[in-house]
């Protein structure tokens, strides 16, 4: 997905097994971040720093939505022991990460295999692409969105 693309209605399913609709959330924009493995140390971080930056990011308008490739449980467990507030998409057969375009070949140990390249998404209230950070920080991940998105929702800045 590039800028100005738009993403489906229905995401997938969370931790939960209930479906995830971007217009479960109106009057938000959007925070769609792909991400590799749960309970990984950069996955984890990255979820981290969004989880103790997400009361500001609802403050400012924006849902944030996780997705990777485990399963239902794996994101269970995973936004349990983190104590993670947003969704997590358990995007199992890959359907999602395809049409956004993170599914790729990936190069680790001089082998390579198919993998999730962690990708964030910004999009508006209909899910409309509106900026895509491909070289995510994941121990300030929150400090790069409020980097990008600053001024954006002040009319007035200072």
């Amino acid at each position: 997905m590039n800028i100005g693309d738009k993403f489906p209605d229905l995401l997938g399913v969370d931790a939960e097994g209930k479906d995830v609709r971007l217009s479960d959330f109106p009057d938000k924009k959007f925070i769609i971040y792909f991400y590799p493995k749960d309970n990984t140390s950069g996955c984890t971080l990255e979820a981290v720093s969004l989880r103790d930056n997400y009361r500001t990011f609802l403050d400012m308008g924006y849902q944030i939505i996780g997705v990777s490739k485990d399963s239902e449980a794996s994101h269970r467990k995973f936004a349990e022991k983190q104590c993670l507030p947003f969704p997590l998409v358990a995007d199992t057969d890959v359907r999602l990460c395809e049409k956004a375009g993170v599914w790729a070949v990936k190069k680790m140990a001089g082998r390579e295999y198919l993998g999730i390249l962690r990708t964030t998404f910004i999009c508006d209230h209909d899910g409309t692409v509106t900026d895509k950070i491909d070289k995510v920080k994941t121990k300030a991940a929150a400090e790069q969105l409020f980097e990008l998105l600053d001024g954006r929702n002040n009319p007035n800045p200072a």
